[in-house]
């Protein structure tokens, strides 16, 4: 993982371990899809671009799923990310 872990599950109470899971999780899909779009950008060979973009998008639908599952069990991410959608279109509506 190229991202250092912000919390060491250890030490997480038993109601917020599976929570912080799942954050983590997330955070190496992102790392995975931001490596391999990365590295398709970086090379001339299209069929190695095609693959690295089709497994860049893989991670995204990972990302999805770990998301969903976060929303699920944690109440308070569900209300900030309705206020953070509605923060972005009152800033973005013109």
């Amino acid at each position: 993982m190229l991202s250092d872990k912000p919390i060491k599950i250890a030490k997480v109470g038993q109601q917020a371990t599976d929570s912080e899971i799942l954050r983590l999780a997330i955070i190496a899909e992102l790392d995975a899809i931001n490596l391999y779009d990365q590295l398709a950008a970086s090379t001339d060979n299209g069929d190695m671009k095609k693959v690295l973009l089709d497994v860049a998008k893989e991670e995204k639908t990972h990302f999805a799923e770990f998301q969903t599952m976060l929303l699920q069990i944690d109440s308070e991410q569900v209300q900030e990310m309705e206020k953070g959608r509605k923060e972005v279109k009152e800033l973005t509506e013109r």
